[in-house]
């Protein structure tokens, strides 16, 4: 919809109603926008790769904030929305989210169709692949168990995690969901998962996926 500079628009703050944290909001032509995902100046590419997606494919209004730093993408909203709002997590956090539901929908899956012996072996290979790669607080099957059993939205409920640990996860899930089945068909079924995220966020997570070579694994 814009793309802007930052002298053309205020940015301020308010205090959510629901939360104890301070929410960016950004102003142009008597028109309120949240903030969504900011991304380094190195980072243009990726960052009008999401504005496109949320104006063009999905039809939602935002700003495109160019500034010398940094660049933002900005969702519009009516300040009566924040009421109901879930907040905006951050871009790693989407990331952690999204990876996690996949590894979800794969174990999920593997139970439906293989049972429950070979879903109980998939949480112990995915424990090993944690314990070797040294993930943070996932070591463990006690770990693996409970991530996979539990809803990983609210951010409090994530692993602290970074986006290399991301990409790890969903290279070996994908290695693994292709032994266990087979081929590797399985994603085209997992990747609604996702359908259970907002959809700002879950747009943030697919072009960051389409944009890595991950993006041809996860079709």
């Amino acid at each position: 919809m814009f793309i802007l500079k930052r002298q053309d628009v205020e940015i301020s703050s308010i205090q959510h109603p629901k939360k104890d944290q301070q929410v960016p909001i950004l102003s142009y032509q008597g028109q309120a926008f949240r903030l969504i995902s900011v991304f380094k100046a190195s980072q243009e590419e990726e960052a009008r790769a999401l504005w496109r997606e949320l104006t063009d494919n999905r039809g939602k209004a935002c700003v495109l904030l160019e500034e010398p730093e940094r660049f933002s993408v900005w969702g519009k909203i009516r300040l009566e929305q924040l009421d109901s709002d879930t907040g905006n997590h951050g871009k790693t956090a989407i990331l952690i989210q999204a990876g996690i539901l996949l590894l979800q929908g794969v174990s999920i899956d593997i139970e439906e169709f293989l049972g429950a012996r070979q879903a109980a072996l998939f949480e112990k290979d995915i424990a090993e692949v944690f314990k070797q790669k040294q993930f943070p607080q996932a070591s463990s099957l006690e770990a693996v168990k409970y991530l996979v059993s539990t809803n990983p939205l609210p951010t409090a409920k994530i692993p602290d995690w970074q986006e290399n640990h991301v990409v790890i996860l969903l290279q070996e899930l994908h290695r693994l969901g292709k032994t266990y089945f087979g081929n590797a068909n399985f994603t085209k079924q997992v990747i609604y998962k996702l359908e259970d995220m907002p959809e700002a966020e879950r747009s943030l997570f697919i072009t960051w996926l389409n944009q890595s070579p991950l993006g041809k694994l996860w079709q």
